[in-house]
């Protein structure tokens, strides 16, 4: 039984580095799309900010004669259609709106993971209690429960890290 119990506590420890693993990955999936979204309304601002100038500069360019006037409310104009989409640069708007949502999948992938491996932790330390239990009490249906619980929770805890 001390084997047993030797066994099941390698199995939890090496799903918890995994449970850990994905624990990072998630916090670290998670900075990057705040990072992105931060990015994207970054855009908007600037987006807004070069079309109510270009609004202003038409109208001002519709009372002049200054054609330097017009001249500026088509770059404003220019500068926020690049803010808005930026195909080739991929820093656009609609890009970075795309990039973001991309990444919050990735994200919840990656919690999904990490509460999968959760589950499997938690399953493996119930093992190793009633491995423990049939120690003290020397009632072997605690220990062959033992056995069943932590050989599945570990061959999930596999499974997990390795195909999901």
């Amino acid at each position: 039984m001390a084997l047993l119990i030797g066994i099941l506590a390698a199995g939890l420890a090496i799903c918890e580095m995994g449970e850990k693993s994905a624990q990072n990955d998630y916090i670290a999936k998670q900075i990057a799309v705040n990072d992105t979204w931060s990015f994207y309304q970054a855009k908007a601002i600037k987006a807004d900010i070069a079309t109510a100038q270009a609004q202003v500069l038409k109208a001002l360019s519709s009372n002049s004669a200054d054609p330097a006037l017009a001249t500026a409310a088509r770059a404003a104009e220019a500068r926020a259609q690049h803010e808005t989409s930026d195909p080739d640069g991929g820093e656009g708007k609609a890009q970075l709106k795309a990039q973001a949502e991309h990444q919050t999948e990735a994200r919840d992938h990656q919690l999904e993971r990490y509460h999968q491996l959760e589950v499997v932790v938690g399953l493996l330390q119930i093992a190793i209690v009633l491995a423990s239990v049939s120690v003290v009490t020397e009632v072997a249906a605690f220990g062959l429960v033992a056995v069943l619980l932590g050989g599945l929770s570990f061959l999930g805890g596999v499974v997990v890290m390795a195909f999901i």
